[in-house]
């Protein structure tokens, strides 16, 4: 089972929620593994504390040209919906930071005149932690394209057994990469304003993909109860409610596992994963 855990924003948990629930199945001797897919800020190895084994460098193609055979008609930039290459005059341009890697411009170009070079954008880490394995990818300062390095991160989904998806936070092509062919995504929100309307995004994203979904509350009793209201109005299951407890930000803002700390907290995470295995079977 392929689990994604996501949010409309940041800020609301997320992270919290995937660590401790990978780390509760784990003592549970469920077979599991946790992927942090928030390249941009991987932060989940300062909660579970994984041993690092192997790494590897993620790069994507991006076009050289050789103007010796170019003939400068044009046809790469009018290809490329990015603009990373443009054909100006008798000069060829190209911008490799905004290039996504999908080869076309070479494709097109009947000289044979581009090539494409690896550009590296990141590095991928696995190892483990205990009995929950571990991969996150980490994408290079400066660079702003991160869906390969996500596929990159997820060609370490195993085979068997639950695989927990920290997706990143939003809902733009990182977050719909990190979902993509997932079983069911768990949505954490918070009882706010914000929390709310980033909500609602994150369910209009979920939706387009065709994927279950369901709610996390967390600090709930905060508000006025319209996330509840949302989701009862759209028929979005509410999996599980984390109350305010200051021990909680304390816990994480120490880099520790809540089950660890607040007995209460993993009993809430087992509850959750019921819930979860229900809404991925119906």
């Amino acid at each position: 089972m392929r689990i994604a855990i996501a949010s409309g924003k940041g800020g609301t948990g997320k992270t919290i929620v995937a660590t401790n629930l990978a780390a509760i199945l784990a003592q549970d001797d469920h077979p599991v593994a946790y992927l942090d897919c928030d390249v941009e800020a991987p932060n989940g190895h300062i909660f579970v504390k994984p041993e690092i084994v192997h790494r590897e460098t993620v790069s994507i193609p991006v076009p050289e040209v050789n103007e010796t055979r170019c003939t400068h008609c044009g046809r790469c930039g009018e290809f490329c919906q990015y603009s990373a290459i443009a054909c100006l005059g008798s000069a060829v341009l190209t911008f490799p930071d905004l290039c996504h890697g999908c080869g076309g411009c070479s494709l097109v170009c009947s000289e044979g005149a581009i090539r494409e070079v690896p550009r590296a954008i990141g590095e991928v880490e696995w190892g483990a932690a205990g009995a929950v394995q571990f991969v996150q990818g980490r994408l290079r300062i400066g660079q702003a394209i991160s869906p390969p390095l996500i596929r990159a991160v997820k060609k370490h989904l195993p085979r068997t057994g639950i695989a927990i998806l920290d997706a990143p936070p939003g809902t733009s092509c990182p977050v719909v990469e990190t979902i993509r062919d997932t079983d069911l995504v768990l949505l954490v929100t918070e009882p706010t304003p914000f929390g709310l309307h980033d909500l609602r995004l994150a369910v209009e994203t979920v939706k387009e993909a065709h994927l279950p979904h369901a709610v996390v509350i967390n600090r709930a009793g905060l508000g006025r109860g319209e996330v509840r209201q949302y989701c009862e109005r759209a028929g979005i299951p509410i999996l599980l409610e984390i109350p305010e407890d200051r021990r909680i930000a304390e816990t994480y803002s120490r880099g520790e596992l809540a089950i660890q700390t607040i007995p209460a907290y993993a009993g809430w995470m087992r509850a959750l994963f019921e819930k979860l295995r229900h809404e991925a079977l119906v």
